[in-house]
Order: C-alpha cells, then structure tokens, then sequence
C-alpha cells in the first residue's frame, strides 16, 4: 500500500457513554492514553458526568462529542414541566428505542420537547468547557426522522461540524432498516453541510467488541474500501460498583483490553488506517 492510499484512510475509534459512571470515564480515558482510541460521546444526562467531564479538558488530543439521548434509566435534564411528552408520569424517559419509536410514529411526541431538552444536552458539555467535534445518540435514534430533523437542525446552529451516520453489515431485518435510514441521514447531513465517516463497524458488535471481533470488524471495514470510516465501541473498567443500574450485559472490560492491545494497534497499522477524531475528518473535506 502506498503512502498516499494509506494517508487517505481516516479512522475514528469513538467510545460511547462517556460520563455512564466515573469507572466508565477512566476506562476511556485510559483506552485513549494507552490504545487507538480517538474520541469519545458524552452523556450529559448520566450521573458519571458531573464528576468526570472536567477530566476532558486534560485530554487535548481525545475528540469529544455529544451522545444525545432520549431514552435510558437517566432522567433528563429539564423538567417534566418543560418536556411533557418526552416523559411518563415519574419524569423518566421511554425505556429503550422500542418504546421510543412507536411514540414517534404516532406523532405523540412533540419535536419541539426534543429539541429542548437534547440543546439542554449539547450545552451541558459546551458550559463545561468542552469544545464538541460531533454528535450521536443513545441507541441511535437520530436515525428515526422526527429525531434527525432535530439533531441536524441543533448540529447547524451550534456549529458541531460532524455526525454519525449509524451502519449495519447484518443481514436481518434491523439491518435492513438501520441501511435505510442511513441513506438518508447520509443525504440530509451531506446538505447541511455536515462531515460523517461514510462506512461504521460497532452497532452489530455492541457490547462485545473483544479483541478477535475488534481485528475483524476492522478487517472488514478495510476490506469495504471506504476512505473514512468509524469504529465505535463501549470500553470500561473490569469491575464497576456504580454499573449496576444498566443491565446491558456489556463486556466493559472486554472492550478496554481490546482497545489496548498490541494486536489492535497492529492491524490499525497493517490495513493502512489513520487514526483520526471528527474534527479531523471534518477538515480533511473527504468525508462529505
């Protein structure tokens, strides 16, 4: 491979759920410091994120964007008052995207509570002192459209110059849509003027990215032959007393050892991939 094709081969390794709990905060951080890890998302709703966002600032190099969210065990950060149909009757948000998306779908969701309450979230890592290059969501709901509209809408106007576009290589019918939907995320990113890796590997993987599906997913995404492309996983400490309250059944630990290790970095390097965060995709202006 020559030095130029290797050159142009942009990867992101971004890890979720930055902020989940202070363990989960170390975990990145040291897949960072001592890994291929570029960048994180930051949960601003999550009770890790007060401690450890101020951790960021020490880390110039780590990429950091904003994971939207509008469903999980967190509550939100504006009142039921100012969210009404964002939220059940204890102020929780839906459970998960299966509760979400039949809400969306019956239009019993109001956008304009979206749009507060994820601008409360981009501003709660923005007021930290954190300069964000990108935005995503928790279980990738700005695939749905009510969403999308929304999350491009508040990406433009708070001058965050990328987004993920959310991939599946799964035959099944998950896979099906979430390639759909992609299309025209894909489309309306491109619009407004926004930067996006344009292939991902992690969503068929989440959870359970070892080192031997860490080597493969990245193979894969060689073998597919995009120029800019992202590998997003969930890294975390062995051992979490605060975890308990997310029954994911995530191999946290897993995932920070794969980071780490050498047979890793060794195949980031062998398939002729850069090592990159959102801000720098963005620039490179081959990503649109």
């Amino acid at each position: 491979m020559s030095a130029a094709t290797a050159a142009s081969r942009l990867l992101i390794v971004n890890a979720d759920d930055y902020g989940l709990t202070t363990a989960v905060s170390e975990g990145i951080l040291r897949a960072h410091r001592d890994g291929v890890l570029t960048s994180t998302s930051v949960l601003a709703l999550a009770p890790g994120f007060g401690p450890s966002v101020q951790w960021l600032r020490d880390e110039p190099a780590l990429g950091v964007g904003v994971h939207l969210a509008l469903v999980g065990e967190d509550p939100p950060l504006l009142s039921a008052r100012e969210i009404p149909t964002l939220v059940d009757r204890r102020g929780r948000l839906a459970s998960s995207w299966r509760v979400l998306l039949p809400r969306l779908t019956a239009r019993r969701i109001d956008p304009a509570d979206v749009h507060r309450e994820l601008a409360a979230q981009i501003e709660a890592v923005r007021s930290a002192g954190i300069t964000i290059d990108h935005v995503d969501t928790h279980q990738h709901v700005h695939l749905y459209p009510v969403v999308r509209e929304v999350v491009l809408d508040l990406a433009v106007s708070a001058g965050i110059p990328a987004i993920r576009v959310t991939r599946s290589a799964s035959r099944g019918p998950v896979g099906v849509v979430v390639r759909r939907l992609a299309r025209r995320l894909e489309r309306e990113a491109r619009a407004d003027g926004l930067a996006f890796p344009l292939d991902a590997a992690g969503l068929d993987e989440a959870g359970r990215m070892d080192t031997t599906r860490a080597v493969d997913a990245l193979r894969q995404l060689a073998a597919r032959g995009a120029p800019t492309v992202e590998l997003s996983c969930h890294p975390g400490a062995h051992e979490d007393a605060d975890r308990h309250r997310y029954a994911w059944g995530y191999r946290w630990g897993d995932e920070l050892d794969a980071l780490c290790s050498p047979q890793v970095r060794d195949t980031v390097e062998q398939l002729g991939f850069r090592l990159v965060t959102y801000r720098e995709l963005a620039a490179a202006g081959t990503a649109r």
